[in-house]
């Protein structure tokens, strides 16, 4: 009996073990005109990733209160999904290669300068995977 009560208390356990998680950081680029979209710095997982990715956390933090009008997307190789606000989760990319390496891509709609020396400080994520 005691066998079984120990095997159905490790079964939360078997079931992490059958995926897993990775995180990166990247530095961003400086946003200086709007109309236009910067790409920061990849991020990209280990070599020993497999698996579909299940849910991703973000987070990025800009140099200075972002002006209206910014726009996020975090972007695989083929495809994107737009993030909103400085941090979250998202499930825009479930099913992509948990080995594939990640993008943010920041942009500001309309037209003209933007405020000197704002840029990306940090931009990371958490991948789950299955």
């Amino acid at each position: 009996m005691r066998g079984w009560v120990t095997a159905l208390l490790m079964l939360p356990l078997m079931a992490q073990a059958a995926g897993g998680a990775w995180s990166a950081t990247a530095n961003g680029p400086l946003l200086a005109n709007r109309g236009s979209w910067q790409r920061a710095q990849p991020l990209t997982p280990p070599t020993d990733v497999g698996g579909e990715v299940s849910v991703i956390n973000w987070r990025y933090q800009l140099s200075r209160p972002a002006p209206s009008g910014l726009q996020v997307r975090l972007c695989g190789e083929q495809r994107c999904t737009t993030l909103e606000g400085a941090s979250g989760t998202t499930r825009g990319l479930a099913h992509l290669s948990a080995s594939e390496t990640l993008h943010m891509v920041f942009g500001f709609a309309g037209s003209g300068a933007l405020p000197p020396g704002l840029r990306v400080v940090s931009s990371e994520v958490m991948v789950n995977y299955k």
